[in-house]
């Protein structure tokens, strides 16, 4: 009879090509569900010696609260346990349990810290502070123009292929999560920055990928927040910056100016119009309205 420890690393197998196959997730998602699910898997056998098949609710309700003992931040705790439950219905599909122990577990309740936004002023100064007489600088602007003027995710910035520009038509074509392709505007300023940088970009390099490294290879996300944090060391911004403070900064400004949330929500690429409301700090009583309003649309 196999081990518990062995029926987890088998099933575990199995939800890693469920979540790739099926799912489509980025790698970097199904990474972080595999970290969380190993974690509780190591607590299940180290504490209770059992398979993932003889797991009760009162297993994890026990696990949560050992992540709170030791200090997890309520938004980690609701991840994890959103890991959890998608095991577990992974476990349901294919007929391995008949009950999900997680299905009655609540998550602890946590606020939505906002991040910060940039000031168009502030993000002129961060691109302002990349010295353009370098191949890497003209690189450096054009990524950040793009991350601001698109309201690109980071790993859609990473993946971007020369052949996702059409800039005579005036966009460029993103893929975002699960494989889904979307068209954005972008800003002549953004389309410029990019031809000056593909002017001098590596002749030699193989490959679509827009933006490489000086090896010529697919620039990382860990690249990216670094030419972040640098640019903003330069320009003396004391913020907590991200790439996603970029895309947090881009909703939030159309939205100041006017536009409408939905347009919004199509241009970031979000599914539901609830995750546009909160990538933006407005507070006012339009924005509720609107909200509400294409909430009622069939």
């Amino acid at each position: 009879m196999a081990e518990p420890k062995d029926i987890w690393s088998e099933i575990s197998r199995g939800y890693r090509a469920y979540l790739r196959l099926e799912k489509h997730l980025s790698a970097n998602t199904i990474d972080s569900y595999m970290r969380d699910l190993a974690q509780f898997a190591h607590f299940v056998l180290r504490f209770y010696g059992t398979t993932p098949q003889e797991v009760t609710q009162q297993t994890v309700e026990r696990y949560m609260s050992w992540l709170y003992e030791r200090g997890r931040e309520k938004s980690s705790q609701a991840r994890s346990l959103s890991g959890i439950k998608s095991f577990f219905n992974f476990m349901l599909l294919n007929d391995m349990i008949e009950t999900s122990p997680a299905e009655m577990v609540e998550a602890p309740k946590a606020g939505r810290p906002l991040p910060d936004t940039l000031t168009v002023e502030e993000i002129d100064r961060l691109i302002g502070s990349i010295d353009p007489a370098t191949q890497k600088g003209l690189r450096d602007r054009a990524i950040l123009e793009l991350l601001y003027s698109c309201g690109l995710r980071v790993s859609e910035l990473c993946d971007l292929k020369i052949g996702d520009l059409f800039f005579g038509e005036g966009y460029i074509r993103v893929t975002g999560k699960g494989d889904k392709q979307r068209l954005v505007p972008v800003s002549d300023i953004a389309r410029d920055r990019v031809q000056l940088y593909l002017e001098t970009r590596r002749a030699a390099a193989s490959g679509d990928t827009l933006f490489l490294n000086n090896r010529g290879s697919r620039l990382t996300r860990v690249m990216i927040f670094t030419i972040i944090r640098q640019a903003a060391m330069r320009a003396g911004i004391g913020k907590r910056i991200s790439p996603h403070t970029f895309r947090h900064s881009f909703a939030t400004h159309l939205l100041e100016g006017g536009a409408n949330i939905r347009q919004v929500q199509e241009l970031l690429g979000h599914e539901n119009i609830l995750t546009t409301e909160i990538y933006t700090h407005l507070d006012s009583t339009h924005l509720r309205d609107t909200v509400e309003e294409h909430m009622r649309i069939p």
